[in-house]
């Protein structure tokens, strides 16, 4: 038994070992093939065309990262609700049903609660 669970991870890094090489050797391959011309012209910024102007370095409000954390946080839990929802018609309640129905709720409860903690904040406001 002992030796079977070791060899779960033994194939678990022989498949990480040969994909190291497949990216190693992708990289590898693509240096010794690429043609290497270094120009001014080529490393300078690129805006759409246009020249640029001024520095590349431009602050951001913190607003907008605030945001993005946001809706990743939202997003990942949504993910949590989908197996549930899916599953919903399946539970009996005799079968943990409405003990699974209640944590739903909790769990629901708490992304509102968030939710409305954010829009008191003002965190939501576009501006």
């Amino acid at each position: 038994m002992l030796d079977q669970y070791f060899g779960d991870y033994i194939t678990v890094f022989v498949f990480m070992a040969v994909g190291a090489l497949l990216v190693g050797g992708g990289l590898f391959a693509s240096s010794l093939l690429r043609p290497d011309k270094p120009s001014k012209t080529k490393s300078e910024v690129y805006e759409c065309g246009i020249d640029p102007v001024g520095g590349g370095w431009s602050q951001t409000h913190i607003r907008y990262y605030i945001f993005a954390l946001l809706f990743l946080i939202f997003d990942v839990e949504a993910i949590f609700i989908f197996p549930w929802a899916i599953k919903v018609e399946d539970f009996a309640l005799a079968d943990m049903g409405g003990f699974i129905l209640v944590e739903m709720v909790i769990f629901i409860a708490i992304l509102v609660v968030g939710l409305v903690y954010a829009i008191r904040k003002g965190v939501l406001r576009w501006e």
